[in-house]
């Protein structure tokens, strides 16, 4: 017995298969009805990864688009089986063509839900690009680079992303989170001005110490490297030096960099070493001294601290400067025959600080005039990019010397010597009258050592010339107008 019989009320309709009443014994109506559900799916998926992009700054995940896309189908479904037994209906949601037509239903949601998630993520992204956001994932449209009042930079893939030379790598954690990253800026920009600003950003936001890349006119990055500062004092330590932490009672006005001595106190004090304070933390200081020097020192003896006069240490000033800024310094030996070779100091764009020849002493600050020379070593100081610039220069073997340029020349040279002789106004003048159409020709000639006055004597035998042919005075071998063949 049914609920309606139960209740006392009768039913129209009979035994229902599915909530929507619709099975495949209707193809239409059930192509309809998947295809109502189709679309309902994309737009609540589109609407969620919309949201996910406007709150995250990131797409959505696909799981998440899927459960969204499937569950409101789902809910559909069961709303209307729902309201269906409320209205003393009888529903048998396990016939064959009911349990088909659902899976079906619930498949056609979940295949779509990506396609949804897709098209609201790119809209989205567009829409936010547009509006002037500073950070997407992922790339814009093509309307957006065109009409948008931004330049997006999309960051290299973690594959892409290089590790930079004499510089700690970066962890492979940070490179996934900046890769295929979209960084917005302002348009019209020059490519430097896009550049400094690329390179700020990326330190920024994804904590990185150095950045070197490249950048086109499109705002598409040819090259991209990254390095993190090596941390702790090795870096900081000349060769054959050692840091050493020892029990002290430095000055109070004692700071690092400071020149100090190390005396070991008792009945008669005695000096230990010379070393260069680098920190303090009570009564412990940290020394860099000579090794040898490091090696007299133990950890069960209190020294004292002797702070001597300030000395200046260009050296020392000069690596602490290179250490807080973008600049670096780099030795590169010019390569025999490569295109650096014979190019002056002035041309190249990072600074040139020393030149020392293969053969001969160092050269110091040398004039923009120089040119470099086949082994010499170029001390440089100048950012990663044009560092790295200079560097495929000095090993780059230069291209072989144009001859297209100078075959072209003779061409001309034999053209020109063609309307001294042109064969066929020969064969034809001859015995006869020399036409002054040569004449243009006759200058080249006669520069020639008189080789066209020879040609004259041989096309014109038996004739007389032209008077304007040898109308040039300046002309060597020119005819006159009253010379007469031998």
């Amino acid at each position: 017995m049914g609920l309606s019989s139960a209740i006392g009320l009768s039913s129209a309709t009979d035994a229902v298969p599915l909530a929507t009443g619709v099975t495949f014994s209707e193809p239409l109506r059930a192509a309809a009805t998947l295809l109502l559900f189709a679309c309902l799916a994309l737009l609540i998926t589109g609407s969620i990864a919309a949201l996910y992009r406007w709150y995250f700054r990131q797409r959505a995940p696909e799981g998440v688009a899927v459960l969204f896309g499937v569950s409101v189908v789902v809910l559909y479904l069961n709303t209307t089986s729902l309201g269906g037994l409320i209205g003393g209906g009888e529903f048998e949601l396990l016939r064959l063509d009911a349990v088909l037509f659902n899976v079906v239903a619930v498949g056609v949601a979940a295949a779509v839900s990506p396609a949804g998630l897709r098209v609201g993520d790119t809209v989205a992204r567009n829409v936010f690009a547009m509006a002037g956001g500073k950070r997407l994932e992922g790339e814009v449209g093509a309307v957006v680079r065109t009409v948008g009042r931004v330049t997006p930079v999309t960051l290299p893939a973690v594959e892409d992303i290089e590790d930079m030379e004499s510089y700690e790598a970066v962890s492979p954690d940070r490179k996934a989170e900046m890769a295929e990253k979209t960084l917005l800026f302002p348009r019209r920009l020059t490519v430097e001005e896009l550049r400094t600003r690329l390179v700020a950003r990326v330190k920024e936001d994804f904590g990185i110490t150095y950045v070197d890349v490249d950048v086109d006119e499109r705002g598409e990055i040819e090259y991209f490297a990254v390095g993190s500062r090596a941390a702790g004092l090795g870096p900081t330590l000349a060769p054959g030096t050692a840091a050493v932490a020892i029990t002290a009672d430095p000055a109070n006005t004692a700071t690092p960099g400071d020149v100090v001595q190390v005396w070991r106190g008792g009945e008669a004090p005695e000096r230990v070493a010379t070393a260069e304070l680098r920190a303090t933390a009570g009564d412990v200081a940290t020394l860099a001294l000579d090794a040898a020097d490091a090696e007299r020192l133990d950890d069960a003896t209190a020294y004292r601290l002797v702070t001597l006069p300030a000395q200046p240490q260009a050296d020392r000033e000069f690596a602490s400067l290179l250490r807080s800024a973008d600049e670096t310094m780099s030795v590169v030996t010019v390569a025999e025959g490569s295109e650096l070779v014979g190019t002056a100091v002035g041309d190249v764009s990072a600074v040139v600080a020393a030149i020392r020849p293969a053969e001969g002493s160092v050269r110091a600050l040398p004039p923009r005039s120089d040119v470099f020379e086949p082994g010499d070593a170029v001390y440089l100081v100048g950012r990663l990019d044009a560092i790295r610039r200079f560097e495929a220069a000095a090993t780059t073997p230069a291209e072989p010397a144009d001859e297209g340029g100078s075959g072209t020349d003779e061409v001309g040279t034999g053209a020109d010597e063609g309307g001294v002789r042109d064969e066929g106004d020969t064969e034809t003048d001859e015995g006869g009258m020399a036409t002054g159409e040569a004449g243009p020709g006759a200058g080249t000639a006669g520069s020639e050592g008189g080789s066209g006055d020879e040609t004259e004597a041989e096309s014109n035998a038996g004739g007389s010339d032209d008077g304007d042919r040898g109308s040039d005075p300046d002309d060597a071998g020119a005819a006159s107008g009253d010379r007469k063949p031998d």
